[in-house]
């Protein structure tokens, strides 16, 4: 009989934290007195997974980068706590209009979506924000947007995580050119939504680079792209392994949990921010 009550009382004390341990690190599938813990809990950490609609090769789905980044930012999110924004797919994908299902907005709905987006979060306690990228259309918008917090004061830091190279030493690759749909985005898929993988039409359209522009280095031009890839595929899907969609997703987890980590840590930037918004009041105090 004591020993039985011994028991239930362990049970009883453990169940706060049982319920702290539940919290879903979906946004959306929070009550809202749970999210309320759940930003507590995060340290008012949140993370925005910022994928796209696109063609990706013909054998993947349009929401490939969209269901990879998710993947990934939610399995690291469990690891180390941190609330994750719903589905986010309002990004750069210009090159793409002329393939079917691609969603692409225009650049001052990107850039004013993103920015209410964000400072929604924080009004709601995500004082750290983290965009992790998904999509390579992404690179130059994502740090271009970080920039532009310094135009406006800010009580929030935004932080981006770029795409995360997959690092020497996992499984060796069949293909060199290996840029959208190919070996490495199939591989991932193939964890991410394995169900979703068309391996059987991946060798239907080509993926070669057409090399169709020949210009000099270092000079650009929005069409490149297009001019290399008209069929929005670089690479040879049919080359994918799970093993190394495996090893790529393990290494894309563990940046996105190193990230939250050191997020969590940082209590430099937002003393910087704020000291940098009150010296652009007055430039001419800045000693010189």
């Amino acid at each position: 009989m004591l020993r039985s009550l011994i028991v239930l009382s362990a049970l009883v004390l453990s169940l706060p934290a049982l319920a702290q341990q539940k919290l879903s690190v979906h946004w959306e599938e929070l009550t809202a007195p749970d999210f309320a813990q759940a930003i507590s809990r995060s340290g008012g950490t949140c993370l925005l997974p910022f994928g796209i609609i696109e063609k990706h090769g013909p054998h993947l789905p349009l929401g490939t980068d969209l269901l990879d980044v998710r993947y990934a930012t939610l399995k690291a999110a469990e690891q180390e706590y941190a609330v994750v924004f719903p589905e986010y797919y309002f990004g750069q994908i210009f090159e793409a209009k002329h393939q079917p299902g691609t969603v692409a907005y225009s650049a001052r709905l990107q850039l004013d979506l993103l920015q209410e987006t964000t400072d929604e979060m924080a009004r709601n306690g995500c004082k750290k924000v983290i965009i992790v990228n998904g999509h390579g259309g992404n690179e130059y918008l994502l740090p271009y947007f970080a920039q532009t917090q310094l135009d406006t004061p800010h009580d929030y830091v935004l932080y981006v995580l770029g795409l995360v190279e997959t690092p020497p030493g996992g499984p060796q690759k069949k293909t060199s050119m290996d840029m959208h749909a190919g070996e490495s985005e199939t591989s991932a898929m193939m964890i991410s939504r394995p169900d979703l993988v068309h391996m059987d039409r991946a060798a239907s359209q080509s993926g070669a680079d057409q090399a169709r522009l020949h210009l000099p280095e270092n000079l650009y031009t929005g069409i490149w792209w297009y001019a290399r890839f008209p069929n929005h595929y670089s690479g040879e899907g049919a080359a994918a392994t799970r093993e190394l969609g495996q090893f790529k997703m393990d290494n894309w987890i563990k940046a996105i949990v190193e990230s939250i980590k050191g997020v969590k840590a940082d209590q430099n930037s937002l003393k910087l921010q704020n000291e940098f918004y009150e010296k652009a009041k007055h430039p001419l105090d800045t000693k010189q």
